[in-house]
């Protein structure tokens, strides 16, 4: 090892320091920008109002500030350093738009690339963006799946993907070695931009539009009103003047602070900050600055010219945490000693990608903070614990490239009173208080940033921050060969590998549970629910929540148990939204107390064509299709324990749900168990849920469905009671959209690829007679129907999209560089008429 680290090191003049910017070169450009921002704002005084109040002056705090001027608010931007003195002045600066199957990072990615090639024109200020190009590289069979899948659904989203030969890569980038490389994928126009540059431009346009911007301003609390964001407290000035600045809204842009910040008001911003590495080689003769910028994560790195020479960026599998107690709140421009014993075998793989950068000097090997996330995913919405309280944070190092369509979705959001873009995957409300405890942030965030060059495997599930939530028979199902994965911090049974016996299926699922009671309870849940949930004692019914305009926010069940007792039931991913909006709901005059009991309960499912036969036979209650109809929810007896059973099904097939008390679970599940050996029971885990109900063509909010979605285009029009007393939320904009007939160009449909051998994840594009109508937003392997299943909302751009639109049409479905025939049906391709469920 010792060996290996002077082989790098010895590329560093004797005696340099580790160097701030990529480029000594360019160190003056940094400060320059700085003492040119200084100049334009920490003279400006601090308001005393403003419609909104963010904090923090980076890429995502400009932006925001930018896109709030532009729509006309009265914005006021504190940020208690420099502009970009967090994180944004060290980053490298990449502006690609190939690599996501979220629609929503695609845009976002998109309309940034466009916003910084037209800020000069608006500003007067460049963003430094450059369209040399951009290539991932795929050097192993399973990574070229990947990108190819990757490169199909980019295509659909507008992004011009081209797959290159080796050859093809050498010729682009001729330093490059090519002979392990199965194929390069190229977007022409992707590029990179100068972090500081752009984001002087946004500050610059911010201010053209009225904005206000002040440096040196310490925010240094939030002020609340009737229990809603009021304000906030700054400190400015050699003499720390506190003032308070009046606004009902504020956005949390503080970066790698943003948690910290957030515990001032006691919302949970769970990023973690970590190490991240680049170096800079000494100038080049044989490299051309307009070069593309190349990406091999096999290789754990990004390189592209810099000043006179090459940055080799790094994003190695093993990452370290910085700082898990507390960020500096002093910590400016920030360096951190680079860590060469354990970066050395890292950096030595990456140069040997263009092994030129081995043979002459370097410039710089930087190692500054960078904050990321539990699950990867960006960190932005409106906090559940504080109303008026917004968050954009935990970028993971996308923040350059997607900072202008996270700014832009936030304006929006606020102006709107509701996002437009699907944010089920981003929103902060699906993030848990837990997982900003020290000890998780720690584990986590060394295989968060590991995660970002690996190959991304659709059900890989994270390893480390594991055994948080663990159900009361988890030992009980461990000793049957359970594979656990992470389900919203719970251990999930996601498959066995044990022997399994025939039949009869019996799983643990993991909806979260809320007990909602009082007087007003049925009047609290009939308006938000689209069905009516508020009739017969001892039902279970399957509804939706609307906001306003139409748009879907939950899907659940609720259980009307008793006059003023009801039991909730939403998947696991929506828990936090789904508690935030019923207590958000609530009138004042209203008199309803919602109380999360997802940890009370264990859920056990038993599910099958003999379900009925075994809960008979451990039970005294009448379980009999005459007794116990369909949707019927009553407490049952099993063994000594009390139980609430419901039937209902989300696996199309006769079967019950069993909420049990979680001192009572352990002798209940073997109560089940012993009695399922006539019964042929066999455990199943959530895989087979996931391939039950996609055969079924069941929904799942946040996964098939979003927030941009209407009820009818989901085709869940079959849930609305308009007749109820009072109308639930969005019932005008349903019947409006209900009479214009505008769902019928865009449809949920059921796809079932007719080769056996193709499997469906998500992002699959959809086409009819060649004719890119959609893409595959959840799939499964369909065991009944022999072949890959899945659900994906379609587009006709103007037909009716009926059966006669569905059957006299040739579709398809690309999956990587293969084009497999479908089946497409409007109707649940198995037991469309529920005669299993009902029997």
């Amino acid at each position: 090892m010792a060996a290996r680290i002077h082989r790098v090191r010895r590329l560093l003049p004797s005696g340099a320091p580790p160097l701030a910017f990529p480029g000594r070169i360019h160190m003056n450009r940094v400060t320059n920008a700085c003492v040119t921002l200084s100049r334009n704002f920490s003279t400006a005084t601090v308001p005393t109002d403003a419609e909104v109040v963010v904090v923090g002056g980076g890429i995502i705090g400009t932006s925001v500030a930018y896109h709030l001027a532009k729509n006309g608010s009265n914005v006021v931007l504190l940020e208690r350093d420099k502009i970009t003195s967090g994180t944004t002045w060290h980053a490298a600066g990449l502006m690609v738009t190939f690599g996501s199957l979220s629609e929503t990072s695609t845009e976002f990615r998109k309309y940034s690339k466009q916003l910084y090639q037209s800020l000069e024109a608006e500003t007067g200020q460049s963003t430094g963006f450059k369209g040399c190009g951009f290539i991932e590289l795929a050097t192993s069979e399973d990574r070229q799946e990947e990108y190819r899948r990757v490169a199909t659904f980019n295509r659909k989203c507008g992004v011009d993907v081209k797959e290159l030969t080796p050859g093809e890569v050498k010729d682009m980038f001729p330093l490059c070695k090519v002979d392990d490389i199965l194929s390069g994928f190229y977007v022409e126009d992707d590029g990179r931009v100068n972090p500081v540059d752009a984001t002087t431009a946004l500050a610059k346009g911010a201010k053209m539009a009225g904005a206000t911007i002040v440096e040196g301003a310490t925010v240094t609390g939030i002020l609340k009103s009737k229990g809603k964001t009021a304000g906030v407290t700054v400190s400015t000035g050699p003499t720390s003047e506190e003032i308070h600045v009046k606004s009902p809204v504020v956005v949390n842009c503080a970066g790698m602070w943003a948690r910290q910040f957030g515990e001032m008001s006691g919302v949970c911003i769970p990023n973690q900050a970590a190490e991240h590495y680049y170096l800079v080689t000494d100038d080049m003769p044989d490299v051309d600055p307009n070069w593309p910028v190349i990406e091999d994560p096999s290789s754990y790195t990004y390189i592209r010219p810099e000043g006179g020479g090459l940055l080799v960026g790094l994003f190695e599998t093993q990452a370290a945490a910085w700082n898990v107690h507390e960020i500096p709140n002093n910590a400016s421009f920030t360096e951190i000693s680079p860590d060469w014993t354990r970066m050395t075998p890292f950096l030595e793989k990456a140069m040997e990608r263009v092994p030129r950068t081995l043979e002459v000097g370097a410039k710089n090997f930087f190692c500054g903070p960078e904050s990321f996330t539990p699950d990867l995913s960006p960190i932005i919405g409106e906090a559940p614990e504080l109303p008026g309280y917004f968050v954009a944070a935990g970028l993971n190092s996308i923040g350059i490239l997607t900072g202008g369509g996270v700014g832009k979705l936030i304006a929006d959001w606020i102006k709107n009173g509701e996002p437009d873009m699907d944010v089920t995957g981003i929103n902060i409300d699906r993030l848990h208080p837990y997982q900003a405890n020290p000890l998780y942030r720690a584990h986590r965030v060394v295989e968060s940033l590991g995660m970002v060059y690996q190959c991304h495997y659709p059900y890989k599930s994270m390893q480390t921050a594991r055994g948080v939530k663990r159900s009361p028979i988890h030992s009980c199902l461990e000793k049957q060969g359970a594979y656990f994965k992470d389900v919203s911090g719970w251990e999930g049974a996601d498959w066995y590998a044990g022997e399994g016996k025939k039949a009869e299926i019996g799983k643990l699922s993991f909806g979260k549970h809320f007990m909602v009671q009082g007087k007003d309870a049925g009047a609290l849940l009939n308006r938000l629910s689209t069905a009516n949930v508020d009739s017969e004692e001892g039902m279970i019914t399957y509804t939706q929540w609307l906001d306003s305009s139409g748009h879907m926010q939950a899907d659940l069940t609720v259980a009307k148990l008793s006059p003023d007792k009801y039991f909730v039931v939403a998947t696991d991913t929506a828990h936090r939204h789904v508690e935030t909006w019923m207590k958000r709901h609530i009138s004042d005059d209203q008199t309803v107390v919602v109380t999360d009991v997802s940890g009370a309960y264990a859920q056990i499912n038993i599910q099958g064509p003999n379900s009925r036969a075994l809960l008979a036979d451990i039970t005294s209650v009448d379980v009999s299709n005459e007794s116990f109809p369909f949707r019927t929810a009553m407490e049952i007896d099993i063994g000594y324990a009390r139980v609430l059973c419901v039937r209902i099904t989300y696996v199309g097939e006769l079967g019950y749900e069993l909420y049990i008390p979680a001192e009572n679970a352990v002798h209940v599940y073997e109560k089940i168990t012993e009695a399922g050996e006539s019964h042929g029971l066999r455990h199943v885990g959530l895989k087979a849920l996931s391939s039950l109900r996609m055969e079924k063509g069941y929904r799942d909010y946040g996964h098939d469905m979003d927030n941009t979605d209407t009820l009818l285009e989901v085709g869940l029009g079959f849930t609305c009671d308009f007749k109820k007393k009072d109308p639930f939320i969005g019932q005008d904009k349903v019947e409006e959209q209900k009479k214009n007939k505008s769902h019928l160009k865009k449809r949920m449909v059921q796809v079932l690829v007719e080769d056996p051998d193709a499997i469906l994840f998500h992002g699959e594009v959809v086409t009819r007679n060649g004719e890119i109508v959609g893409d595959i937003r959840a799939g499964s392997y369909g065991h009944s129907l022999g072949g890959a299943v899945g659900l994906s909302m379609i587009e006709s751009g103007g037909p009716t999209i009926n059966k006669k639109y569905i059957e006299g049409a040739k579709w398809e479905v690309h999956i990587a560089d293969r084009v497999y025939p479908a089946r497409v049906s409007l109707r649940p391709m198995y037991d469309p008429d529920m005669l299993a469920i009902k029997a």
